[in-house]
């Protein structure tokens, strides 16, 4: 159930942002979504592709230090306040949130997939499907973005 995503310190200058697309672009990896956080000095690139442990290998022979953590992919109905029942799901089940972005996917209309970095994924992975809450493997992830 969960999915790794790399996640990179990056300087906030011109030209930090590209450097590690361009590394995974020549290496043929595909990004299949990304978020970037900033604060004044520095950025955090979290990013999710297939071959995780290739695309960590290339990024680090570049230079770029790169962190593995693990999220979840959450299947949230696509209509006003979907997103609203799945947290209000997280928060009975007393499952906080660290952060979230979207995964981008070829399906749309029926639902939209998010991805959760939670305190403790294995347990929260458990709670959450007792709750209903729709887990995406990431073969199923992988699947929906066609890579």
């Amino acid at each position: 159930m969960k999915i790794r995503q790399l996640s990179l310190f990056l300087e906030n200058r011109p030209g930090q942002l590209r450097f590690p697309c361009k590394v995974l672009g020549d290496a043929g990896i595909d990004i299949l979504t990304m978020s970037l956080a900033d604060t004044a000095q520095f950025g955090i690139l979290r990013l999710v592709v297939k071959e995780w442990q290739r695309a960590r290998e290339v990024l680090e022979a570049a230079g770029v230090v790169v962190n593995v953590t693990e999220v979840l992919a959450v299947d949230v109905p696509d209509r006003p306040g979907g997103l609203a029942g799945v947290l209000e799901a997280f928060e009975k089940a007393g499952v906080g949130v660290e952060y979230m972005y979207a995964f981008a996917s070829r399906e749309r209309g029926r639902h939209a997939t998010l991805l959760f970095r939670l305190e403790d994924p294995d347990r929260a992975a458990k709670l959450l499907e007792a709750a209903g809450v729709k887990l995406v493997p990431s073969d199923e992830l992988f699947a929906r973005s066609g890579a």
